[in-house]
Parts: structure tokens; C-alpha cells; sequence
């Protein structure tokens, strides 16, 4: 291996955190690693800083956060009232459409330099996913994927009945990248009737509560994620 390819990740979970706090913090992670790679560039390989990963987990107070290219009809509560149902809202620089985050959700960002693993955005998300998908086989849950559609999805190949359990949306520049999935876990399902979920108004939204008829241990399944992703990546985590 390159000895300037550093699989070291720190893993980081913030809890329950609003999302402008957890945005700006994986920002300044993303704006760090940059500022690195920029530095780089000017001088001799045997010189160069070797980049830092980080890992991020957390759950978010109800928010709806809209992609760069999204469209605002998705949203279908006027922003003046989204107090009444306890929620923000956020127009951010992520790929995708219109998602929900909340409390009982899983939320991961990964902070990485691609380049220290490998430099194909496809794979990176598809790795994502199949994090998710072995996580949810461990609890018996069998899911996959959807030809042209983002994310993890229970009963895939059925039109009628495939709903989404993790969605995706990422950004990246110069091989770093920003934002993530979200888990339903614990999710307050009802939250998804205030958007048209990605801007797919044809699919239903499910979580792991839903599908196994009770709550699931938060921590549990945060634990199997972590090793999934881990394990997917050959990331070598460090707290």
C-alpha cells in the first residue's frame, strides 16, 4: 500500500444534534481535508501531509433538508408553519432531492478523502448502501436495490410494494466528501407525509420499527453499521 494512504478513520457519534450544528461541524472536517490536499499539490510526495477520515453518526431534531438541484414543491407544508409540527428546514449543497431526518434515525456522514480508499463515486455509494442492506440482514430484514434509484429498499423488485428504509445524498470535491445516509430505525414515519420523500411520489417510506413491529436498540444497530462500513471500506477506526 502507498505509505501516503491512510485507512485510519476517527469515529465520531454526536448524538442528538441540530442539524445546522452537525452541518457546519462536517464542514469544517471537509474544509480541513481540502485545505490539505490543496497544500499538497506544491510539493514533493515524500512531504505531503497525509490526510484524515472521519466518520460521523447522529440523529437530528425533525428537519427536512432540500438538495442542491431539489425542487421546494416537494416540501408540502409552507416553512412559515413548520413550527406547528416542531420541525426546521434546510436548502443544503448535498446531491438528491427533499429527506426527512429525526430522532430514531440513523445518520451518517462520512468526511473522507476518497483517495485514501478509492476514487470511484459509484462504488462509494453503493458501498453505502450495502452497509445498510447486510445491517438489516442481521436482523432479518431482506432488502437491496432499485436500477436508477438511490438508497437501500425493502421488496425492490415488487413496484407496488417496494418502500425505501435508507436514503442517500452526497457531495464531494476533489475526492473529499460530504454528507451521507439516513437509517430509519426508530423514525417517526409520519413526518414523510409533509414531502414527497426524494421526489419520488410513487414509493412508500418504511423503517426498521415498522417492518419488525417493535423499537429497535438504537445502539445496537449503530454498532452492526459501524461494522459494516468498516468492514466495506477497510477502514481502521480509531475514537
Amino acid at each position: 500500500m502507498n505509505p501516503r494512504i491512510n485507512r485510519k478513520t476517527q469515529f465520531i457519534d454526536l448524538g442528538l444534534k441540530e442539524y445546522s450544528e452537525a452541518w457546519n461541524y462536517q464542514t469544517e472536517l471537509f474544509d480541513q481535508i481540502l485545505k490539505i490536499k490543496k497544500g499538497n499539490r506544491d510539493i514533493a510526495d515524500d512531504q505531503q501531509e497525509i490526510t484524515p477520515n472521519y466518520l460521523i453518526f447522529c440523529e437530528h431534531p425533525h428537519v427536512f433538508t432540500l438538495g442542491k438541484s431539489g425542487d421546494e414543491n416537494n416540501l408540502l407544508v409552507p416553512k412559515d408553519k413548520l413550527y406547528t409540527i416542531n420541525a426546521s428546514y434546510f436548502h443544503i449543497n448535498r446531491g438528491g432531492d427533499i429527506t426527512y431526518h429525526g430522532p430514531g434515525q440513523i445518520v451518517v456522514y462520512p468526511v473522507i478523502d476518497m483517495e485514501n480508499f478509492f476514487t470511484d463515486i459509484h462504488q462509494y455509494m453503493r458501498l453505502l448502501e450495502e452497509a445498510v442492506i447486510q445491517t438489516l440482514r442481521e436482523y432479518g430484514i431482506e432488502a437491496g436495490r432499485i436500477k436508477g434509484l438511490t438508497g437501500a429498499w425493502i421488496d425492490p423488485d415488487n413496484t407496488e410494494k417496494s418502500r425505501k428504509i435508507c436514503a442517500l445524498g452526497v457531495k464531494t470535491s476533489r475526492w473529499v466528501t460530504l454528507h451521507g445516509l439516513a437509517f430509519n430505525v426508530n423514525t417517526d414515519l409520519s413526518y414523510f407525509k409533509h414531502i414527497v420523500p426524494c421526489g419520488i411520489d410513487d414509493k412508500a417510506v418504511t423503517s426498521m420499527e415498522f417492518e419488525l413491529g417493535s423499537p429497535q436498540d438504537l445502539r445496537l444497530v449503530k454498532a452492526s453499521l459501524l461494522k459494516n462500513i468498516t468492514s466495506l471500506f477497510q477502514m481502521e477506526i480509531v475514537n
